[in-house]
């Protein structure tokens, strides 16, 4: 048996929402994962008379598809979608039965325009909680255009291909037999890579706004629903709604809810920010501020500008880089973020993590399990992470930390294949053997685009006061692209309603 008792139970629900009969054809071999493989869809078939499975051969074994009735679709898992991928089992059962999807009516026109042949290929690993979305959205693709398909498969499975590949980090997604793009995309962000962007026009006709928040992360979600709430016209614009924590896994500290990930957090914040009146403008970058006649302007990367009385900025921070020679030329062939995306791609092999923090360690120790042996590479004399993370990572036997060392260089030729260090007490270089280093050093804020208008300390953070004011009257900042000095979720949602407020108050004095 492959599912256990509670998940059969959820599943039961879930599958008494199929509108009509599909067929499951299966390709196994006489390996494990053909065997677990056809006992998973045997499994699916005894709890739904709509389900039937059919044996045949597909380009790879194991995999099997998921079809309408005289129709193939498209939609094939090479592997067993189990761990995070379980959901999108579940949905692509729904979704080929005739159940349909849950996405905004534009966004299904411009798939079913799509002409021309498109198959995709997503790799994942089944502990990466990036890649749902990915495999999600292009399964939708294959549903609701014929001329396009897709087939997720787990790197761990199909390791040889992975490694013939060179796929370093999860999800990589193919289109054609090329690569077509690698790390987190919703479908709206497919779309875009495939040439289906806004129109600027669509913006440059709208009234100014009360409150404008720019960035869709906990901070900026909280504050356009304060600023909604006060019955004010309320737009936010976002290059990613969700922000940083879409690529966070567990999140434990966010009080009242003992457990979540975060791009379940990511999508709760978005359902509720949609039961306002806001105008959400997704897949946006700012590009530039100015305050003029008493609106502030914001410029837009597609051109367009758009005007408010105040705005709130809210667009928080990004993994800080190391900036030695290798880094950039690696990134997605060695070059890592992730641990729990792109680790078990690592698995038997040694990696480094650079970064002596919380997250380094935390990211040490998750590797350890996985990897056949883990260095810390950390810059001061001693480590800077929590005691109990220390000595967690010290009972491990195939761990080794080396402290006081400056890393000069990740190098390889088309992946990694070491770290070059210098011993910051003595001056000596040394190289280490790797096939993947993870840079864990913290965090920059997303402030570059602000040079010359708001206050901003020398990190880059934005200044602000207690009511979330910058220097520019109108103008307010929350969330980890300000001066707070914690970076918590649950500390960027109570500075983005400090900020809302801030702004209201601001607009009945003004």
């Amino acid at each position: 048996m492959i599912l256990d008792a509670d998940i059969k139970a959820q599943l039961n629900q879930y599958l008494q929402l199929m509108e009509s009969d599909i067929i499951i054809k299966v390709s196994a071999g006489s390996d494990k994962v053909s065997g677990d493989m056809l006992a998973l869809v045997d499994e699916l078939a005894t709890m739904s008379p709509k389900i039937k499975i059919e044996h045949t051969t597909l380009q790879r074994t194991p995999s099997f598809s998921v079809n309408r009735v005289g129709e193939d679709t498209g939609v094939v898992f090479a592997g067993i979608p189990l761990g995070h991928e379980f959901t999108s089992l579940v949905l692509a059962l729904l979704q080929v039965s005739g159940r349909p999807p849950k996405v905004e009516q534009k966004l299904i026109d411009q798939v079913k325009s799509l002409t021309g042949e498109y198959h995709f290929e997503t790799f994942v690993s089944l502990t990466c909680h990036n890649c749902p979305e990915v495999v999600q959205a292009l399964n939708i693709m294959s549903v609701l255009n014929p001329n396009i398909t897709h087939t997720m498969i787990d790197g761990a499975a199909y390791k040889e291909e992975a490694e013939s590949k060179n796929i370093m980090a999860v999800p990589t997604v193919f289109l054609n037999g090329e690569e077509f793009g690698s790390g987190r995309m919703s479908l709206e962000e497919i779309l875009v890579k495939l040439g289906k962007t806004s129109d600027p026009s669509e913006f440059m006709n709208k009234d100014p706004f009360d409150v404008l928040v720019v960035g869709g992360g906990p901070a900026g979600a909280s504050a356009a629903i304060y600023a909604a709430r006060k019955g004010i016209r309320t737009g936010i614009v976002a290059e990613r709604f969700g922000g940083q924590i879409m690529d966070t896994k567990g999140i434990e500290n966010f009080i009242s809810v003992k457990y979540t990930e975060g791009p379940q957090l990511a999508a709760s914040l978005e359902e509720h920010v949609k039961e306002y009146n806001i105008d959400i403008m997704n897949l946006q970058r700012a590009k530039r501020l100015e305050k003029n006649d008493n609106l502030v302007h914001i410029e837009l990367e597609n051109g367009a500008v758009l005007k408010s009385k105040t705005v709130i900025l809210s667009t928080g921070a990004r993994w800080r880089n190391i900036g030695v020679p290798g880094e950039e030329e690696f990134k997605t062939k060695g070059v890592a973020y992730c641990p729990h995306c792109d680790g078990p791609l690592f698995a038997g092999k040694h990696v480094a993590v650079i970064g002596g923090g919380n997250s380094g360690i935390e990211a040490a120790i998750d590797l350890a399990g996985v990897v056949k042996h883990v260095t810390v590479i950390e810059f001061m004399p001693e480590l800077k992470a929590d005691q109990v993370l220390q000595d967690r990572l010290h009972s491990l036997s195939n761990v080794t930390v080396i402290t006081n060392a400056q890393t000069k260089e990740i190098t390889g030729t088309d992946k990694v294949n070491g770290l070059t260090y210098i011993d910051r007490a003595t001056g000596e270089e040394h190289h280490i053997e790797l096939a993947g280093v993870f840079v864990q050093i913290g965090l920059v804020p997303n402030t570059d685009w602000l040079e010359g208008t708001v206050e901003r300390n020398r990190m880059g953070e934005i200044i602000v006061d207690k009511r979330g004011a910058t220097n520019i009257p109108g103008v307010f900042a929350a969330g980890d692209c300000s001066d707070s000095p914690y970076k918590q979720i649950i500390i960027s949602m109570g500075s983005g309603a400090t900020a809302a407020l801030g702004a209201f108050d601001y607009l009945i004095r003004n």
